[in-house]
């Protein structure tokens, strides 16, 4: 029997035995045929949050777990993330994912009798979803999606030769927030001027990127779901100016117009919270499972757009280049 067999066997076990409280079939149906409703919710519809979807998905149906999926995207907005948990509490879910903090702080406030799962959140300590990262909080774990930002910023000042480091907020995303401080953190280490400006819907975006492409010599972009989902705005002003970016989300870069974008890779991090949520589903409480983080070389990505590289007048150098998953080139995504 292969491992994946054995994980999907002993899943599906723990799942009849726990059936009373994970119901999510009918009441007259057999135990054994019995299916669990998961319900997956995402702020907003973006291709690096759609990964993580299909991640979690993937890796359950990949366990031999009899699930169906209750897919909710928020579309940006807090309240209807409220909504969404509210009708998962309604539904009686056996389980709930949030990816992203707003939608996973909504589950975690609404949901208390069943597990909730974070996904892809910056700072969960400071969301306040768990008190630390050693373990879970009562009902809630999950998967940070923390990046290391002063080195990002160090990369970034090297290969463009920037003086003055631009970046944009969500300023009612924790997430966000959290990010700032550690941006600020690098332009300090490494000299940098620092300009922001802050956002509150997808639609500020272009008016916030023509406010500050002028006084910058570049712009640093964190995983903040609000600018991905409009992220090409941002490129259009950028690449008219001549200016570089760089993301901390590959994902969003493969389109092209990212100098170099730097991240995990979001397929793998949907896998790696549908092992979280496995773990849980096999009798596993969330309260013993401690906040995971991707680390592993391979669940890394390294993009380099050379035709951004050409617009701005930077030089990428060859030992970087050697480094890269993927490089962008005359309109179309290499994979290495």
């Amino acid at each position: 029997m292969t491992n994946g067999l054995k994980t999907g066997v002993c899943v599906l076990g723990a799942l009849i035995a726990l059936s009373p409280l994970y119901g999510g079939g009918k009441k007259d149906e057999p135990k054994a045929a019995q299916t669990v409703l998961i319900g997956i919710a995402k702020i907003v519809q973006h291709p690096a949050l759609d990964d993580v979807e299909k991640g979690i998905m993937d890796a359950v149906k990949d366990a031999g777990v009899k699930a169906d999926f209750d897919l909710q995207n928020a579309n940006g907005d807090v309240n209807t993330a409220a909504q969404i948990a509210a009708k998962y509490k309604d539904e009686k879910v056996a389980l709930a994912v949030g990816i992203a903090t707003p939608t996973a702080v909504a589950l975690a406030n609404t949901i208390k009798d069943a597990p909730v799962v974070f996904s892809t959140v910056t700072d969960p300590v400071d969301a306040r979803l768990v008190s630390t990262l050693d373990h879970g909080e009562g009902n809630v774990t999950g998967l940070s999606d923390a990046i290391p930002t002063v080195d990002h910023i160090g990369l970034f000042k090297e290969i463009a030769g920037i003086k003055t480091l631009g970046y944009i907020y969500t300023s009612n995303e924790a997430n966000s927030i959290s990010a700032l401080a550690l941006v600020e953190e690098g332009c300090k280490k490494h000299g940098l001027a620092l300009v922001t400006q802050a956002i509150n819907t997808s639609a500020d975006l272009r008016q916030a990127a023509q406010a500050i492409v002028g006084r910058v010599d570049g712009i640093y972009l964190t995983t903040d779901n609000t600018v991905f989902s409009a992220l090409p705005a941002l490129v259009q002003v950028f690449r008219a100016a001549k200016k570089p970016i760089f993301s901390g989300d590959v994902t969003g870069a493969k389109d092209g117009g990212c100098l170099i974008a730097s991240g995990f890779n979001y397929y793998k991090a949907g896998l790696a919270t549908g092992r979280i949520v496995l773990d849980i589903l096999g009798g596993k409480k969330p309260a013993d499972i401690p906040v995971k983080f991707l680390t592993d070389p391979s669940e890394t990505d390294l993009l380099f757009d050379l035709d951004a590289a050409q617009n701005c007048g930077v030089s990428i150098p060859q030992r970087y280049l050697d480094q890269a998953t993927f490089v962008y080139q005359n309109g179309a995504l290499t994979e290495k």
